[in-house]
């Protein structure tokens, strides 16, 4: 043991890295947080909560309530990153489904959500269970029609009347859903990060610092990282593999057994100028994925900027986008075009090509949204998914080695997880305060909003998208 005091290194801050180096900052060990990046969660986009993954219709019951816990235990951990506005499912005329094959499930994660409330109250946060879901038929739909928009809705009807105005309803079933899956910003989260692990005195957050070399030493790691080109080595206890799709990279390093997948995936921004702006719903068309006909997803953020997803090649799935390791390496090998754009640039002209594409997709649907235009230059990256099931969307942490952890989250929901399970993991080799250790603890409650605001703004526009996509879609109070 280096010390009395229980060293960890953790590779990657994206949500994975910085959420562990938050949780198990409380267990009184002295934590590096090593990242390649100038800023924290920089890995494949989210922004939406799966509270019980409505999105997802393929994946079991089990999955689906597993993913409602934790995304419970993430919105308590992050509250100032979620905007509490519904998202509304609507299953296309042309699916060969019925909204009927859904409704058991969301009783079921109605009565499970009532299950946690009545363990804790504090789980209630996603408002009240009776409300998790609401059905509206094409009568009900056609009269709020008639009601003039909300600016700041407040009612499930309320958020429904954009829906209503916009969406022709001849190419969708009833009834529709209004779920309370709510939205996720991933900038607010970071700054919101760094913020916080600055004012932790036993982490050591090593931004733009790359680690290009492991060691095993008796009961040590030995890790050389650079920065500013200069090498530097030091000695931990432990060892957290949070590098997200290069993850297989820390494997390699290490010579650990391994079994994943990299997918590579893009959202695109578009921006929708309209007379009068207001707050909207996020909207989910189901459809097959991977056919022209796949999911569309319509995410809104302020002054007129939505987040587009469509499940198809032509929009945020790639030809040679899921890609699985080899006998040879733990790193799955994403073809080089797309690694081009994940460690360059996109071309303007794929860039307009696709977020055009994803705009038709949505406006068959809502026909207004054809005026949509660019926004910006898409979001985008690759994701692991561990094992070799792609439609995988619980997975946590895996201990391929002694004193060795590798985060395998796909949702970001799991973090919290994923930090129970370490520090359960760690007290086979650490002393530790593991009864400090609490997801529920008010990390963030010095943080002040306006200076984690400012810096969200930063990092979006450091990263080249508007301002506006760091900002609540729903203002705090």
């Amino acid at each position: 043991m280096s010390g009395t005091q229980t060293k960890i290194a953790i590779i990657g801050g994206g949500i994975a890295g910085s959420t562990a180096a938050l949780l198990l900052s409380r267990t009184g060990a002295q934590i590096t947080l090593y990242e390649k990046a100038s800023s924290l969660v920089s890995g494949p986009p989210f922004c939406h909560l799966h509270a019980g993954g409505n999105l997802y219709p393929e994946i079991s019951d089990e999955q689906c309530l597993k993913l409602l816990e934790q995304s419970i235990a993430f919105a308590r951990l992050y509250p100032y990153g979620v905007d509490h506005r519904p998202t509304i499912t609507a299953l296309p005329a042309y699916c060969s489904r019925s909204t009927a094959h859904l409704l058991p499930r969301l009783e079921k994660l109605t009565a499970h959500y009532r299950t946690l409330i009545a363990k804790d109250p504090a789980n209630e946060v996603l408002g009240k269970p009776e409300h998790y879901f609401r059905l509206y038929d094409k009568t009900t739909i056609e009269s709020l029609k008639k009601h003039p928009i909300v600016p700041h809705p407040q009612t499930p009807d309320e958020w429904m009347i954009p829906f209503a105005h916009e969406v022709d309803l001849d190419t969708i079933q009833f009834p529709v859903i209004l779920v309370q899956e709510y939205g996720l910003n991933l900038f607010r989260i970071g700054a919101g990060e760094m913020l916080a692990l600055s004012q932790i005195p036993n982490v050591d957050l090593r931004l733009e610092t790359e680690v290009t070399q492991i060691e095993k030493s008796d009961n040590e790691w030995k890790i050389t990282a650079t920065q500013n080109e200069q090498p530097n080595q030091e000695r931990f206890d432990y060892l957290i593999n949070a590098a997200g799709f290069l993850t297989g990279k820390i494997d390699d390093m290490i010579g650990v057994p391994c079994e994943r997948m990299v997918e590579f995936k893009a959202a695109y921004v578009s921006h929708w100028k309209r007379e009068r702006e207001h707050l909207w719903p996020e909207i989910v068309f189901h459809g097959e994925r991977g056919t022209p006909r796949g999911m569309g997803q319509f995410t809104p953020y302020p002054q007129g900027y939505f987040q587009l997803h469509g499940m198809t090649k032509e929009i945020t799935l790639y030809e040679e986008g899921l890609v699985a390791n080899t006998p040879q390496s733990c790193q799955p090998q994403l073809p080089q075009n797309l690694m081009e754009k994940i460690l360059k640039s996109w071309s303007e002209e794929e860039t307009r090509t696709r977020t055009q594409s994803a705009i038709r997709h949505l406006a068959r649907f809502i026909p207004s949204f054809a005026t949509a235009t660019v926004g910006s230059k898409p979001l985008f990256g690759a994701q692991q998914i561990p094992g070799s099931d792609p439609t995988l969307r619980v997975a946590e942490v895996a201990f391929p080695a002694p004193r060795y952890a590798r985060a395998e989250i796909v949702k970001v929901s799991s973090v919290v997880d994923m930090c129970s399970a370490i520090v359960d993991d760690l007290q086979n080799y650490a002393q530790i305060d593991n009864e400090h250790f609490d997801p529920h603890y008010p990390y963030f409650e010095s943080i002040d909003e306006t200076e984690l605001g400012t810096l969200a703004e930063q990092i979006a526009l450091s990263r080249e998208y508007p301002a506006a996509l760091a900002r609540r879609c729903v203002p705090l109070g």
